[in-house]
């Protein structure tokens, strides 16, 4: 690569974003090769917002969560005033490739910035909610998993404490890893994802039972994005509009909890984890993932290995085709969903 290589980060922020901007400059110069950062995801190509990124300004990054170079979701494909500038400021910095690090929209963008407009772009997958086809894990998804964990652990001493019914609301659109992961090292009684819409009189006869059998607590971890079942659809079309809304997800917890108190007669509270489960320092595994992540990125880069992505799979790290993940969510399996279904109750 005889041109800069950038590196930017789009889409929500997330734990080992730093860590593969880390990974990426450290590789990248290790054979000469200088890289540029561009601020604030594809809105920073647009502006002109880039910098060299060197070993000395990337140097014990890798332990802080965010990312140094910003994010946002805009889409680079909007309008044809911001694909020029884009191409003005491609040319200007000298770019000869960029890594972009992004989840399912972000991914999405760079497949079709490279497909249509030719830009040697390659792909890393990082959301939290790991919902990205074509890998078995993003990263920040580890440190999600545990942050709600840990949430779940501390609210089973006060679930307990006053025989209550602790509802948990975790990040998940579209799926729910989160919810699913966090739920079975939790111990959670009963966890609803998008994948499976629910019905509120099994909730409320399980839970009922449960108190019956003298465990008058219990912890119901709910996905933002979990929906109930058509035939038992308790949701009024006002309250869909606020929780289910495109921009952000929430609101799903309280509805469900006042529900539950109501039916099953048992006292009832909410907890909503929101950002939380994004921010603060990325466990080890996501500090791993994301470090050979970025180191493969720049490998693919070297080898002219354009509009890819890379992927975990199994233990390797390889690649797979942007074309093939663009506009799809990875849901989560039924052998999983089984297997948290025999702690139910």
């Amino acid at each position: 690569m005889d041109n800069y290589l950038g590196i930017m980060t789009g889409g929500g922020d997330c734990p080992g974003l730093n860590a593969v901007i880390r990974a990426v400059v450290r590789r990248a110069t290790s054979e000469k090769t200088p890289v540029l950062g561009i601020h604030s995801g594809w809105q920073g190509l647009i502006d002109g917002d880039i910098e060299p990124l060197t070993r000395y300004s990337v140097a014990g990054i890798q332990y802080k969560g965010g990312t140094i170079l910003g994010t946002s979701r805009c889409n680079p494909l909007e309008d044809e005033e911001s694909l020029q500038r884009i191409r003005e400021h491609w040319k200007k910095y000298g770019l000869g490739s960029l890594i972009v690090a992004g989840g399912n929209g972000t991914l999405s963008a760079s497949m079709r910035m490279w497909r249509d407009h030719g830009y040697p772009i390659i792909g890393i997958p990082k959301t939290i909610d790991n919902d990205v086809p074509g890998t078995d894990y993003s990263f920040g998804f580890d440190t999600a998993v545990s942050i709600a964990t840990e949430a779940i652990d501390r609210l089973h001493t006060t679930a307990e404490a006053h025989h209550r019914v602790m509802v948990v609301e975790v990040m998940g659109r579209h799926s729910g890893w989160i919810a699913v992961y966090a739920g079975l090292a939790g111990a959670a009684d009963i966890i609803l994802i998008p994948e499976k819409p629910f019905r509120i009189s099994e909730i409320c006869q399980m839970l009922t039972e449960r108190k019956e059998k003298g465990r008058p607590f219990s912890i119901v971890v709910v996905a933002e994005d979990a929906r109930p079942h058509p035939d038992e659809d308790f949701v009024t079309s006002e309250q869909k509009e606020s929780i289910y809304r495109k921009e952000r997800l929430g609101g799903i917890g309280q509805v469900l909890a006042r529900h539950i108190e109501e039916r099953a007669k048992i006292s009832t509270r909410v907890t909503v984890l929101g950002y939380i489960q994004r921010g603060g320092t990325p466990t080890a595994y996501d500090r791993v993932l994301a470090t050979r992540f970025g180191v493969h990125a720049v490998e693919m880069a070297e080898r002219g290995e354009f509009g890819k992505m890379t992927a975990l799979r199994g233990t390797e790290i390889t690649s797979v085709p942007l074309e093939e993940i663009a506009d799809k969510f990875k849901t989560v399996s039924e052998d999983i969903y089984r297997t948290a279904e025999v702690f139910f109750g």
